[in-house]
């Protein structure tokens, strides 16, 4: 008899939750919120009771044929409830919650959803929430595994509630635990690779959500693997893009209804590409942000065809955070290592997407490339600065030919400013911040030094510091690092300035063929010719108009005599000689010195010769009157034989382009310089320079009548 009282009971009980679904909307949602309270106060108790929420979960299949609005209502409630729950310390609790979950997920996803209602998105909102909030291994494993064998039997159901899949593998992205990590990255690969292909309508309003879980997976340090695989899947997501661009233009989405059509497939596609890409740049460690920049740029060059001028600016805003001064690492070391390598690929890049799209990019991007090549060659990287010399030169070389005259104009200009901010000034000026810190032993005599020769192939750039000397002070002033690197950086200018206007590695073969000239001609007759070596019309040189060359002569010059200036300054070098630099030579600016004025000459006597700038002829002679007679001057005031040495070049090119003058012109040259020549010709100098010299007062006598023929 008890036993049939106590089974009518559970009937009894059983019905009121069964008729559940004859209550109207109101009364439906208000029993739930007070079956949440009762399923609360049991799960607090010890041990927790776990009735009420089982009764939560059926009440749940009974009503989930009502319609969606109320249906919504009540699951408010119930997820909140389940958000709760999910996350109790009592993991068998929490695990019966998400096991709940997962039935209940299934059999409501069956039901499909209709267009333009996110029910699912609501629905499956507790399994992120769990996720976020429960750092249970066991927990965040089973949503994982909830979600995954949703996907695999779900896919096809599955409308709004992508969003929310992503966002729980977003979450076990970042995880640490093996298990975890490879399963979500698992089901991922299988919707990237298989469903995207099958339900992309349906997955396109989640397209973002899904590369950002590929960005959170590429950003994981503990799987490297994963993080490659993880950019090789977003690479081929932009495929998708392109090869499915009216999918993104006919759907405009609840979230971005004002997007015009043209800019849907870049704002809803494109962007959140490249975005992603430029984060793993900005977070991962050097073999991931590598790998994540040469897909980006892969990405560029492939389908940059189809991105609009406007877009283009949008995304090399996202390019250049790479450079951002404010997201280097603060430890010195990372941050070397960021501008060696990452910023130093970037840049190369950069140079090569703005060439092959330059007709597109040149009227909105060539200030801010420059800007940017500008930033590199200030920055505090020899490496760095050195490469953004070489990708200006590039950038010139390449799109030269396509430049209007407004374009030289700014990129000229750009070239003169990167000369003006990069000069050493304070090599003139410095001295060690503490001198009670010259170790003693180091120093060395006045006398000594004085007496050292300049070295025929050493440039201040070519000196290097000795850390492990004990007889030697590490160099620990910044600033005389960065005077260092600007030296360098001066001497790469000076030959990007060459290269671009007259052909990469022109000037050497010309220096060298030069000298293998004139020494032909000394073994040969006094009258025999020296063949004159022409040169080519590949560089940029006729392509610039007259004043704007005539600034580049200035520049060179300039840095010349500056150069010039510090090599004769032998109590500024001693300083420096003592303080940080080893070797047998003081440091030096002769490379600066020499090359320099070789391509400031070079320049002007190609200008000198060119019938189509003769209108600025009397300006282009003055300079060469003036350059050509102080740099004589000073070759025969030097006092050693390797300083001599080191300017054969410039004597030998000022010498032979007078001789190769016409008789008119040779007439003037020659009035300018026969004193210097006459000094120079009783000095002990090289034989090419003697030759040379004996041809200048031979042809000066022929032509005023003082040597008969």
């Amino acid at each position: 008899m008890g036993e049939t009282s106590s089974q009518s009971v559970v009937v009894a009980v059983d019905r009121i939750f069964t008729g559940s679904v004859r209550l109207d909307g109101d009364a439906i949602v208000d029993f739930v919120k007070w079956l949440c309270a009762v399923s609360c106060d049991e799960l607090a108790a010890t041990p927790p009771r776990m009735f009420s929420l089982q009764k939560i979960v059926e009440i749940s299949y009974y009503n989930m044929g009502r319609i969606r609005i109320v249906w919504s209502r009540i699951w408010q409630v119930i997820g909140e409830h389940f958000n709760r729950v999910g996350c109790n310390a009592n993991e068998e609790v929490s695990f019966f919650a998400v096991d709940s979950l997962r039935q209940l997920s299934v059999k409501f996803l069956e039901k499909g959803e209709f267009q333009n209602f996110r029910f699912q998105k609501d629905f499956l909102r507790p399994f992120e929430f769990i996720m976020k909030k429960n750092r249970s291994p066991t927990i965040r494993d089973m949503v994982v595994r909830c979600v995954a064998q949703m996907v695999s039997s779900q896919a096809h159901n599955i409308k709004s509630g992508w969003k929310n899949i992503f966002s729980v593998f977003h979450l076990a992205a970042a995880d640490h635990d093996q298990g975890i990590v490879e399963l979500a990255f698992a089901t991922t690969n299988t919707i990237i690779s298989d469903l995207f292909e099958k339900h992309f309508t349906a997955i396109i309003d989640s397209f973002q959500d899904a590369v950002k879980c590929l960005s959170e997976f590429a950003c994981n340090a503990a799987f490297p693997d994963t993080s490659m695989e993880a950019i090789r899947l977003i690479r081929r997501c932009a495929k998708f893009v392109a090869e499915k661009p009216a999918f993104y233009r006919d759907h405009s989405g609840d979230d971005m209804p004002a997007v015009p059509e043209q800019d849907r497939v870049w704002v809803r596609g494109w962007f959140p590409v490249l975005f992603e890409l430029s984060c793993i740049i900005n977070r991962c460690k050097l073999d991931v942000r590598t790998r994540g920049l040469t897909v980006m740029f892969e990405i560029m060059k492939t389908y940059g065809d189809q991105f609009m001028q406007h877009w283009w600016r949008d995304l090399f805003n996202i390019v250049f955070r790479i450079f951002d001064s404010m997201k280097h690492p603060e430890q010195a070391s990372e941050k070397i290592e960021w501008m060696t390598t990452t910023c130093n690929h970037a840049l190369y890049a950069i140079v090569d997407v703005f060439t092959q799209y330059y007709d597109g990019l040149s009227p909105v991007l060539l200030d801010s490339l420059l800007a940017q090549l500008k930033w590199c060659v200030l920055q505090e990287n020899e490496q760095l600065a050195r490469s953004g010399t070489n990708c200006l030169e590039n950038l010139v070389v390449s799109n030269g030919s396509k430049f209007d005259a407004a374009t030289w104009e700014k990129t000229v200009n750009s070239i003169l400013e990167m000369f003006t901010c990069t000069e050493p000034a304070a090599l003139l000026t410095w001295r060690p911040s503490d001198e009670k810190r010259m170790i003693e032993g180091t120093e060395t005599s006045d006398d000594h030094m004085a007496g050292t020769d300049l070295a025929l192939d050493a440039s201040f750039s070519q000196f290097s510091f000795d850390p492990d000397s004990k007889s030697r002070m590490k160099i620990n002033d910044r600033s005389l690092a960065a005077l260092l690197i600007q030296c360098v950086v001066q001497l790469e200018l000076i030959q990007c300035v060459d290269n671009v206007l007259f052909f990469p590695d022109w000037s050497r073969r010309e220096d060298q063929e030069s000298l293998a000239a004139v020494r032909q001609a000394a073994e040969g007759p006094d009258d025999g010719p020296i063949t004159h070596v022409v040169p080519p019309e590949d560089g940029m040189y006729k392509l610039l108009d007259d004043s704007l060359l005539l600034k580049l002569v200035e520049a060179l010059v300039h840095v010349h005599h500056f150069a010039r200036d510090f090599n004769l300054n032998q109590e500024r070098r001693n300083i420096l000689w003592k303080y940080a630099f080893r070797g047998r030579f003081k440091p030096n600016l002769i490379q600066q010195e020499v090359h320099g004025l070789c391509c400031a000459l070079r320049l002007l006597f190609r200008m000198y010769e060119d019938e189509l700038r003769s209108t600025s002829w009397p300006a282009i002679e003055r300079q060469l009157f003036a350059i050509s007679r102080d740099a004589l001057r000073h070759f025969i005031s030097m006092t050693t034989e390797a300083h001599r040495s080191a300017w054969l070049p410039a004597v030998i090119l000022i010498l032979t382009r007078i001789l190769h003058l016409p008789d008119d012109r040779f007439r003037v040259h020659a009035r300018h310089l026969y004193t210097i020549v006459c000094q120079a010709i009783v000095l002990e100098l090289k034989p090419e320079i003697k030759f040379l010299l004996k041809r200048v007062l031979l042809r000066s006598g022929q032509l005023y009548g003082l040597i008969v023929v």
